[in-house]
């Protein structure tokens, strides 16, 4: 096969040795060595599209997004396939992330994806109905897992309040990688699998806050997070939503409490049932504890006029107390 008036061929190893040289650096997260090697076997096989994949992803990983479009539109240019191509999906994402627009609806129509044609070309592309997935900020660090709403294949918008440590907010738009690293599964049936972070792409200007409350029963705990949700804003009951889970079960098929069903409890949750505390804890079968540590994302002016609210409705089983603004 000729391309360009090049034939192709097998990968020489030099620059067979180069990459896998390259990559055992990226995974030390020795990016400029790992740049030079990738760059080197580029000059070595330029009509090779993995040449320029391999960098269009380093560039990912640097965040470094106008190389990551370059390198990535290389490598389609040398593509011998027209659809599926994971190039493409990075492709896309450096796109996503520069907001360009016309050639994030390329890439995706590319690897396959049905992209509506309504709006302008110039815009994000809307109606994909990817649905709900779980998106798990931070990474690298301190790692959580949140459940959010797929705008489009490389954007999820932050439905849960995240915990203050992963500095994210409820209601932000981050961007994600393409290879989920595990599921979620509800008792209902449906999985849904759990996207990597790569950064933030829009912030949101509601803060985070953490309260302490005392309600009697899991409805007076339900009334707040209902009368959040009737304001446009939210409160999550952070004690029985949270698990502390080692990073192989994080990664892995793991049952979550959405939906309707009997609670799962596993061998690696390191969390304590039935004590609130700054990460929050999940309670075990029928004990109800009345002390919760509750986040909640609203503006300053409307939280503590929420929790009044929330009190006066029922002042005998619930009471507030140390509203703290957290993130």
């Amino acid at each position: 096969m000729r391309i360009f008036g090049k034939v192709r061929h097998r990968p020489s190893a030099s620059w067979r040795q180069a990459t896998d040289r390259a990559f055992t650096l990226i995974g030390d997260g020795r990016y400029e060595d790992a740049s030079a090697l990738l760059t080197r076997a580029a000059d070595l096989e330029p009509w090779l599209s993995e040449s320029w994949f391999n960098l269009a992803l380093l560039h990912k990983f640097r965040h470094d997004w106008e190389q990551a479009r370059a390198a990535g539109l290389r490598a389609v240019a040398l593509l011998d396939r027209d659809a599926g191509a994971p190039d493409w999906w990075n492709v896309g994402i450096a796109a996503t992330a520069l907001q360009d627009w016309p050639l994030a609806r390329r890439a995706w129509q590319a690897y396959g994806l049905k992209v509506p044609s309504d709006g302008s070309p110039s815009a994000p592309p809307v109606g994909m109905e990817l649905g709900s997935a779980a998106v798990r900020l931070s990474p690298e660090g301190e790692a959580e897992v949140v459940w959010g709403r797929r705008l489009d294949p490389a954007r999820m918008e932050v439905l849960s309040i995240p915990l203050p440590s992963s500095g994210r907010r409820w209601g932000e738009v981050v961007l994600h990688d393409g290879v989920p690293h595990g599921e979620r599964t509800t008792a209902a049936g449906p999985s849904y699998p759990v996207f990597d972070e790569i950064e933030l792409w829009a912030p949101s200007p509601v803060p985070t806050w953490v309260v302490m409350l005392e309600a009697a029963t899991e409805a007076d705990r339900d009334a707040l997070e209902r009368l959040a949700a009737d304001a446009g804003f939210a409160a999550e009951d952070w004690s029985s939503s949270v698990r502390l889970l080692c990073r192989m079960c994080s990664e892995s098929r793991m049952p979550s409490d959405e939906g309707e069903g009997e609670r799962h409890l596993d061998p690696h949750d390191h969390s304590e049932p039935g004590h609130p505390g700054p990460l929050g804890h999940r309670t075990e079968g029928e004990l109800w504890v009345p002390e919760r540590e509750c986040g909640i994302a609203a503006p300053p002016g409307l939280v503590r006029g929420l929790l009044d609210g929330w009190a006066a409705d029922s002042p005998d089983t619930r009471e507030w107390r140390d509203l703290e603004e957290v993130c």
